[in-house]
C-alpha cells in the first residue's frame, strides 16, 4: 500500500543517475521557458541527469524549439510522427533512458522542477522503487473530486490495491516493461503503478505543487477521459486475469 508523505526537502537524492522525460504535444509557446527553468534546476541539483524531450506528434514546431533550447546539453529530442498518446511518449523516453531512475514532467509548466527533488528525496528516504505524487493545495472543483474518488474506488474494487496518483512519478527503470504495458494513452499512469503494487513492491507517495499552465489548454482534464479510464480499468482486470 502506498505510504503517504509530506512534502520532502530537496536532495540528498539517490546516488544513482536520473533520466528526466519531458512530454509535449503542441506546446510551442511553453517549450522555451519550461526548458530554461528545468535546465537551471538540473544544473544546480542534478548535474549528471539527462533530459529526454519527447514530442508526441506536434504540428506547431515544438520539436525544433526544443532542439534550440537544449543545444549543448546532455539531452535528446525524440519525436513521434503522429500523436500516439502520453503512455507511448513515456515508453519512448524510458526506452531511450540510460540511467537507473526515471521520472517525467509535462512541457506545460504546471509542475515546478523542485518536484523532482521531492520525488528523489522520498525515494532515498523510503528505499522505494516507485514514488507517486499527489498535489498539495490544489483547488479542484466538486465534480473533479467526485470523479477522482470514483476512479480510486474502482481501482480498489477491481484490482485490490489502493492507488492515488495525480502527477509525475519516479521509478526504477527495471520495473518498467513496455512489452507488458498495453496502454499508450494516459491510462498508462494507472496501469504501471497498479502492476507494481500487485507485484508486492513498496510504493511511497509525495506531495508536490501544481501551478497554472503557462499557456494553452489541458489535453486530458475532461469527463470523457475519466469514463475512458473506468473502461480501461475493467479491460486491465480482464488482461491480468488472463495473464
Amino acid at each position: 500500500m502506498p505510504r503517504p508523505t509530506a512534502t520532502a526537502p530537496d536532495p540528498p537524492a539517490p546516488k544513482e543517475g536520473l533520466s528526466l522525460i519531458v512530454l509535449a504535444c503542441n506546446e510551442a509557446e511553453n517549450v522555451a521557458p519550461v526548458l530554461e527553468e528545468l535546465l537551471g534546476w538540473l544544473r544546480e541539483h542534478e548535474p549528471a541527469a539527462e533530459l529526454l524531450f519527447v514530442d508526441d506528434g506536434s504540428d506547431d514546431g515544438t520539436a525544433d524549439l526544443a532542439r534550440q533550447a537544449l543545444e549543448g546539453t546532455d539531452s535528446k529530442v525524440l519525436r513521434h510522427a503522429r500523436n500516439r498518446g502520453i503512455g507511448a511518449a513515456i515508453k519512448t523516453g524510458t526506452e531511450a533512458a540510460r540511467h537507473p531512475w526515471v521520472t517525467f514532467m509535462p512541457a506545460d509548466g504546471q509542475i515546478e522542477p523542485a518536484a523532482i527533488g521531492t520525488l528523489r528525496a522520498t525515494a532515498a528516504r523510503d528505499g522505494c522503487p516507485l514514488v507517486l505524487s499527489v498535489y498539495e493545495l490544489r483547488s479542484d472543483g466538486g465534480l473533479r473530486k467526485t470523479l477522482s474518488w470514483g476512479v480510486r474506488l474502482l481501482i480498489r474494487v477491481l484490482h485490490g490495491v489502493t492507488l492515488r496518483c495525480e502527477g509525475p512519478y519516479l521509478f526504477r527503470r527495471e520495473l518498467f516493461d513496455a512489452d507488458l504495458l498495453a496502454s499508450d494513452s494516459f491510462f498508462l499512469n494507472f496501469e504501471f503503478p497498479i502492476r507494481v503494487l500487485r507485484a508486492g513492491h513498496e510504493v511511497s507517495v509525495a506531495q508536490i505543487r501544481c501551478r497554472p499552465r503557462i499557456g494553452g489548454a489541458s489535453k486530458t482534464a475532461n469527463i470523457k477521459t475519466v469514463f475512458k479510464v473506468a473502461a480501461d480499468l475493467l479491460r486491465l482486470r480482464i488482461r491480468l486475469f488472463r495473464e
